[in-house]
């Protein structure tokens, strides 16, 4: 089974290496790597290009954001697994995309999500939040609430059949797109118990004003899908995650 692991970056040169050798050191050796860059100035594009032929797909060119660049990633990919690793993520393990595969050829599912833990960008063994997708289904989708979506790997033919990110959200279109996979055409789903992706605490979705963009946005994906909810739901999600800085 062929599995494609799309890569979005813009400007990132502090970080990207991290990401790209922690997909180039699996075990599992049928993967297609893809990176769509935003045509980045910083020394990105050098570093990406030294890994030569090691990179299946290269892309840099300007887009209309990250979802965008998402999308584009995916209609390239011709893996029967599609997973997408943010640039400033990494796979915590040399075998994570080994288990997926297991996964999708054991059990019969069309996507697969794990945990995730948070790190300090200082300190990148300090985990400071644990990211807990074991409470996960589909009616917590009303209260905010999401598997991990950096550990979301499903069927590329579900991209083609129920659609791809949407780009008129600006920070929330992974939230609708996991609505409409798993709550609105009920797709499949496993939980792998086990954390398989590292992220640095930060990011575009952790101030004030991206807080409230993404409750909003939350909010409209679940009205978008026929979810019944509101905003006090919405927010509600926020004692959760303290629960996940206590988990750890």
């Amino acid at each position: 089974m062929k599995i494609s692991i799309i890569t979005v970056v813009y400007n990132n040169a502090h970080v990207i290496k991290s990401a790209v050798d922690s997909v180039l050191n699996q075990t599992y050796k049928n993967i297609e790597y893809i990176i769509i860059d935003g045509q980045s100035t910083d020394g990105t594009v050098e570093i990406i290009q030294s890994y030569g032929d090691k990179i299946n797909m290269f892309i840099s060119e300007p887009d209309c954001g990250i979802y965008d660049a998402m999308n584009k990633g995916i209609r390239l990919a011709t893996g029967d697994v599609v997973g997408i690793l943010n640039s400033d993520d990494w796979y915590i393990a040399n075998d994570v995309i080994e288990n997926m595969i297991k996964i999708f050829e054991h059990k019969k599912v069309e996507c697969v999500f794990a945990d995730l833990v948070y790190v300090r960008p200082e300190n990148l063994k300090k985990v400071v939040r644990y990211y807990d997708s074991s409470y996960f289904s589909p009616n917590k989708f009303a209260y905010g609430l999401m598997p991990a979506h950096p550990t979301f790997f499903c069927k590329r033919e579900l991209y083609e059949i129920y659609g791809y990110f949407r780009t008129d959200y600006k920070i929330a279109a992974d939230f609708e797109l996991l609505v409409r996979f798993l709550a609105t055409h009920h797709v499949q789903y496993f939980y792998f118990q086990h954390p398989i992706v590292a992220m640095r605490l930060g990011g575009v979705s952790t101030s004030l004003k991206s807080l409230y963009i993404n409750s909003r946005e939350q909010l409209r994906a679940c009205k978008d899908n026929g979810i019944p909810t509101n905003i006090l739901k919405i927010l509600s999600r926020y004692p959760k995650k303290l629960v996940g800085f206590i988990k750890k």
